[in-house]
């Protein structure tokens, strides 16, 4: 109870926790199984809270999918939340990169590639990078 009362957790990620702190498998499962009967564990729920917290860390939807499935979830339900949460990326990969670089709009072939780079690895694709350069090269 200590772990879902500091955050929203998986069922794997709480497998592995107690798992850690050397509690029986059986257990584990059991203890699992009741806590979602009860509504206590709830994977809709942590995947709502999880995508939230990490839009608000700039990052897009190909990283949050990745960090998704590392915590249990499938792709198929990962890529749905992602889908129904109706956000628009190329603007939040707008937003990110002028956060980083500034409004302006990349002077040069090297510093483009950078900010592509950038962007990338946040976890949005070439279609919301080209669409926030895009952007920086429509403010000027």
């Amino acid at each position: 109870m200590d772990l879902l009362a500091r955050r929203e957790h998986t069922r794997l990620e709480l497998e592995r926790k107690l798992a850690d702190r050397d509690f029986d498998s059986t257990v584990i499962g059991d203890i699992l199984d009741r806590l979602q009967e009860d509504g206590l564990l709830d994977e809709d729920r942590f995947i709502e809270s999880f995508i939230r917290t990490r839009i608000g860390k700039g990052h897009g939807p190909a990283r949050i999918e990745a960090e998704l499935r590392r915590r249990g979830i499938d792709n198929g339900k990962a890529r749905r939340c992602l889908h129904d949460a109706e956000l628009n990326w190329h603007s939040l990969a707008a937003g990110v990169r002028e956060k980083r670089f500034g409004p302006g709009r990349p002077e040069n072939f090297k510093e483009r590639a950078r900010q592509m780079r950038y962007l990338h690895y946040r976890g949005f694709d070439s279609e919301h990078i080209s669409a926030a350069l895009e952007v920086a090269g429509n403010s000027d």
